[in-house]
């Protein structure tokens, strides 16, 4: 398929998204939000490792305020609902891990959308911004629900009531992300990451996505049953018979998947 506004590309058991609005700092707009979920949605059935990264300076700006008459018809509830959450359940519901490979600026909901895939790696210039109390918003596209849980009350609150900017390496120190990597090395060690992936026990991937997302809402009765039905499904995995006789014949798993 064709997009407009992103660029999807597929190859060893690897789909890349970018993001591709170079000109406007890869600013969401309502096309792009439809374009992003369904490039993740297609990519969940032909990839097994997923990446969302930005081309040119930034990763995403956040919404594109000229964007539809925004201030003309602010419905930024629609908006959200319509727009946002699809896009956002697209990445939390794929069934194989994304990447959001944050080579710049990552802002408003730009940085939510980053935060809210299931491995953040961004380059050391890159930073997070919460911006929406600056035009006189809260944050949104799913970061008051994350922004908490990986960096506690107390930073998620000055982050969204101060607005500041977060370094990338604050970020990685925070919890936030999971690294933050020198500008010279970060292409080759997010290819890296999303090739371990991609080539992994997928079976096992979904299935600790799956319920590592869903213990947020749980107590630990419900957990541990979580992990015991997780547990007895890649059981019966080829991956898991392959990964048992790699570690016996001391060689290299190759797993294909399933």
């Amino acid at each position: 398929m064709t997009y407009q506004t992103i660029t999807l590309d597929i190859a060893d058991n690897t789909a890349i998204i970018h993001l591709n609005r170079p000109e406007k700092f890869n600013a969401l707009n309502s096309l792009m939000r439809a374009e992003v979920a369904d490039a993740v949605r297609t990519a969940s059935t032909e990839a097994r490792a997923i990446v969302l990264t930005g081309s040119g300076s930034a990763f995403c700006s956040g919404q594109d305020l000229s964007d539809g008459g925004i201030l003309s018809d602010p419905d930024l509830e629609g908006a959200l609902r319509d727009e946002y959450q699809p896009m956002l359940r697209a990445i939390v519901d794929a069934p194989v891990p994304v990447i959001a490979a944050v080579n710049g600026a990552a802002a408003g909901a730009g940085a939510n959308l980053a935060l809210m895939c299931d491995v953040v790696i961004a380059t050391e210039s890159a930073y997070f911004l919460q911006a929406f109390s600056r035009i006189g918003l809260v944050p949104d596209a799913g970061g008051t629900y994350v922004l908490p849980r990986t960096i506690g009350t107390a930073k998620a609150m000055g982050a969204a009531l101060f607005a500041e900017k977060i370094t990338a390496r604050q970020a990685d120190d925070w919890g936030m992300i999971w690294e933050a990597v020198p500008d010279a090395d970060f292409e080759a060690q997010w290819k890296a990451r999303a090739a371990y992936l991609a080539n992994g026990p997928t079976v096992a991937f979904r299935t600790i996505k799956e319920s590592i997302r869903g213990s947020w809402d749980n107590d630990l009765q419900a957990q541990l049953d979580i992990e015991g039905r997780g547990q007895g499904a890649c059981g019966q995995s080829r991956d898991f018979k392959e990964g048992v006789l790699s570690f016996i014949e001391k060689r290299e798993a190759k797993f294909e998947g399933r």
